[in-house]
């Protein structure tokens, strides 16, 4: 990644939401969705797993339990004790065990065993929220109803100025004013990637970062700049 010249002063949100989107462009254009999948069921379920566990970690989970359960009727008959041995190092396993079941329980019994496109259906599914259903709808199908909140994406917002909320659902209609609908999509997968390989939570390297002309947060004399 290319080091700035100069420090560049910005005065707004959106200014500095359109640096970050042609930065992130230029670095992480073909930024995707991490989570290994093959198809929206198996994204919706290695999103609900993912909740406090990192996509690295769902990865080496998601293959055994495909293979055991392949199809929402599969995961809908799962008796809870084998679901939660084979999610068990994700975390918080009882919980995410009862929330596939049901989750693939309410695919089966109300959308004829397939991923729903819209957000009201997706959130009414166990164990989804906006994060999760946002995954979903643009992964799989291409649709930008918001922006995915993750850990990475609201600590981003908040250390390059982007917003002060602290909430991922206010963060996302934050962040849904400042860029454009056809960049909700890219704009968190390439932000996310942004998160892991350069702002880490805490050592954020910004001497190798191509936004520290801009971000507010940014210092080169030090390696723990914070919001």
């Amino acid at each position: 990644m290319s080091k700035p010249v100069k420090k560049r002063t910005t005065s707004t949100p959106r200014e500095r939401a359109a640096l970050t989107l042609a930065c992130l462009h230029l670095d992480y254009g073909q930024a995707e969705c991490a989570l290994t999948h093959d198809g929206p069921f198996q994204l919706l379920a290695a999103t609900i797993l993912s909740a406090q566990c990192t996509d690295k970690m769902v990865n080496t989970v998601t293959p055994t339990l495909f293979a055991r359960f392949p199809t929402p009727a599969a995961l809908a008959a799962a008796e809870p004790a084998e679901l939660e041995r084979l999610i068990h190092s994700t975390g918080f396993y009882r919980n995410k065990a009862k929330n596939l079941i049901g989750m693939a329980r309410g695919l089966v019994e109300r959308f004829g065993g397939e991923v729903p496109r819209t957000m009201g259906e997706l959130l009414s599914l166990p164990g989804v929220a906006r994060k999760t259903a946002n995954v979903v709808l643009g992964t799989a199908f291409g649709i930008a109803d918001g922006v995915v909140v993750d850990t990475h994406v609201a600590r981003l917002s908040h250390r390059l100025g982007l917003t002060r909320q602290q909430t991922p659902e206010k963060i996302e209609q934050a962040l849904v004013k400042l860029l454009p609908r056809e960049e909700w999509i890219f704009f968190s997968h390439a932000l996310i990637w942004h998160g892991r390989q350069v702002c880490a939570a805490r050592s954020p390297a910004c001497e190798r970062c191509r936004m520290n002309d801009f971000c507010p947060s940014a210092t080169l004399d030090r390696k723990d700049a914070r919001p």
